[in-house]
């Protein structure tokens, strides 16, 4: 069956006077607030679930700020302690020749979570303005951002590792700094805000767009 070539051909399901819940994907009829199958709440507001996202953003960003200015890792051997912040740790590992492991903690602490800040700000903005980007490319990007959520707690989990194995009273011991808080906030915030983006809205926007 081919695939229409109008876009206007297919019908959305807030057009036919149906609302799908988002924990088990029962439709029930618009208006519904208590979804039949799993009683999960049923909404479909544009604002409040923006609202959501935007907050739940903003605090992620502010978490992630403390999480780069301070250390993340406090060492003391020998009775002499050492602190280290991500940057700082990531141009340790540089200069001891680990370009391996200090490309993959770049790439976990920095990389990934500006991206998800960005990505996430994008998908917000294209619901209210034209998107530079198509419905199904715009899918495909929520879709990575919910993915690499789960891999987002990498730094912390080194952390928290190197804290549990490295405790030898005088000689060596490793304990998290407040950064390693922080880097926790900031990614359970981006995935809260990540969750709480209702990806139907881009289809509500797209149908918008096209009248």
């Amino acid at each position: 069956m081919e695939p229409p070539e109008n876009s206007q051909q297919y019908l959305t399901a807030a057009e036919a006077g149906l609302v799908g819940c988002r924990a088990c994907g029962t439709v029930a009829p618009r208006g519904t607030r208590v979804c039949p199958c799993c009683q999960s709440r049923l909404e479909l507001s544009e604002t409040a679930s923006l609202q959501r996202v935007w907050a739940w953003l903003i605090a992620g960003l502010i978490a992630y700020i403390p999480a780069n200015i301070y250390p993340m890792l406090r060492t003391v051997t020998f009775g002499r302690a050492s602190e280290n912040t991500l940057m700082g740790g990531i141009l340790e590992l540089l200069h001891h020749g680990s370009y391996g492991v200090a490309f993959i903690v770049f790439f976990a602490s920095i990389v990934i979570p500006i991206a998800k800040f960005l990505a996430i700000a994008f998908l917000a903005l294209s619901v209210r303005k034209p998107p530079t980007l198509d419905t199904h490319g715009r899918l495909l990007l929520y879709e990575v951002v919910e993915f690499i959520g789960r891999w987002s707690m990498i730094d912390v989990f080194v952390v928290a590792i190197l804290t549990a194995l490295v405790q030898l009273d005088f000689a060596a011991a490793i304990s998290p700094g407040i950064a390693a808080v922080s880097f926790a906030l900031s990614v359970a915030f981006t995935m809260l805000a990540a969750q709480s983006f209702d990806p139907r809205l881009m289809w509500l926007a797209e149908k918008r767009d096209e009248s």
